[in-house]
């Protein structure tokens, strides 16, 4: 029966996932490319000793980053553009964008 209700509850696609690392008070990569109008899974491993909080206005998001784990943000759908992200314990260092760009169809 759980098993039953648990993938009746799983969604019917999975979501992208985009991946980056602090590292040295900075975001690796710095710029991420995400498609236009879908929802992003976004993981954040924090490899430095201390915390971070992830900070976006432009995405409306903040986020404790504890040392030594990954935490997941889901982000979008967003129209396409850029939207800057930083950490708000190292803001002068700790930067990024996401770039939400149209996918090109083929006909």
């Amino acid at each position: 029966m759980i098993l039953t209700l648990s993938l009746l509850c799983a969604p019917a696609f999975a979501l992208e996932t985009r991946s980056i690392v602090l590292k040295n008070h900075l975001f690796h990569p710095q710029s991420i490319e995400v498609p236009a109008g879908q929802k992003i899974r976004l993981v954040i491993e924090n490899q430095d000793p201390g915390a971070e909080e992830f900070d976006s206005f432009d995405l409306n998001r903040e986020k404790v980053l504890f040392p030594g784990r990954k935490s997941v943000i889901y982000i979008g759908p967003l129209e396409p553009g850029e939207y800057s992200f930083f950490g708000e314990f190292s803001p002068n260092t700790a930067r990024g964008v996401v770039i939400a760009k149209e996918q090109q169809h083929a006909p």
